[in-house]
């Protein structure tokens, strides 16, 4: 059973990540360590975890943590999984692990000096509907890819939330937009060359509220757009002179929609619905993570992979701020 200890007691912890560790069967939860002590106590006590830290050192410094996992905001991530690292901790980091992609190399330096196991938490990566995707895309069930569509947006204007503080590391593209750039990247085995873009920013927050992006990878191209206010809304198809696939619930699965996967096929004339019921993907990443660090031979978000769709991410806000293509 590989040990957990949490940093903070953020939301996405307590609703997602948590749960889904003490569901795995090769996790558990030793420890967890909040600035505000309470609260600490408080999330401890809801979950049965043994030990509460008042300080994110002492949790790196305890014997009964094996691996950390950081939902601290966003700036943040790249000190503390250098130092959990450096603890001798493996680390699961919630995304975005940075907030440029030169700053994932401190972290790439620490993992291999250290000798341990550090993975940005795309869950994701982990959903069988995305293999399911990639596979018929290799396949040829739609024939020769041409385009992609993507949408992910929400609505929050609160200006005490993470997501609308620019210092933190708050907006569109670093919290949502990093989905179609992931799940486009894995189902083609792609990499773009360039993006064109528009960014734009809320004159309160300063952070960016909303993004559209054309991102070419050569022989097709993909567009979508992010925001933070706008409706709810979850989107990816992709589009091939043959057919196209349809994911429901691309991000959220379970949460948004169902996961499913809609195979509209010209050659057969016929359309197919790929089911995916009852799966937990922050399970599957929590399970995959612990292998991993067990000797498995599983496929885990490299962060080799995470500083590549940074990249992107980062040539979208260059992209922002002139007419025309932007390389990557």
């Amino acid at each position: 059973m590989l040990r957990f200890g949490i940093l903070s007691t953020a939301k996405i912890a307590r609703e997602h990540v948590i749960p889904a560790l003490l569901d795995a069967g090769n996790c558990v939860v030793t420890a967890i360590g909040s600035r505000d002590l309470e609260r600490g106590r408080e999330t401890a006590q809801r979950f049965g975890i043994p030990e509460v830290h008042g300080s994110y050192d002492a949790l790196l410094a305890s014997p009964n943590v094996d691996a950390v996992y950081i939902p601290l905001p966003t700036s943040q991530h790249v000190e503390w999984a250098v130092r959990a690292a450096e603890a001798g901790k493996h680390v699961l980091v919630e995304k975005p692990l940075a907030l440029k992609a030169e700053q994932i190399d401190a972290v790439i330096a620490a993992r291999d000096k250290a000798g341990v196991v550090v993975s940005e938490a795309f869950m994701v990566f982990y959903h069988p509907q995305w293999r399911k995707v990639r596979e018929l895309i290799a396949g040829g069930a739609i024939g020769k890819l041409r385009r992609i569509d993507g949408a992910f947006t929400y609505a929050n204007r609160d200006p005490g939330n993470m997501r609308n503080q620019l210092a933190l590391g708050g907006g569109a593209l670093a919290d949502i937009g990093v989905y179609p750039v992931i799940t486009a990247r894995f189902a083609t085995g792609m990499e773009p060359q360039r993006v064109r873009a528009t960014v734009e920013r809320d004159p309160d927050f300063g952070t960016d509220r909303y993004a559209s992006a054309v991102v070419d990878f050569g022989d097709f191209e993909m567009g979508f757009y992010c925001s933070t206010q706008m409706a709810l809304r979850q989107a990816m198809v992709f589009h091939g002179d043959q057919g196209t696939i349809e994911v429901a619930a691309p991000f959220n699965a379970g949460e948004y929609d169902l996961a499913s996967v809609t195979l509209h096929s010209v050659k057969r004339d016929r359309s197919e619905v790929f089911r995916f019921s009852g799966v937990r993907q922050y399970r599957l990443q929590a399970e995959a993570f612990a292998e991993k660090i067990a000797g498995g031979d599983v496929d885990l978000f490299e962060l080799e992979a995470s500083r590549a769709n940074q990249k992107v991410i980062d040539a979208i806000f260059r992209a922002g701020e002139h007419e025309g293509w932007e390389a990557i």
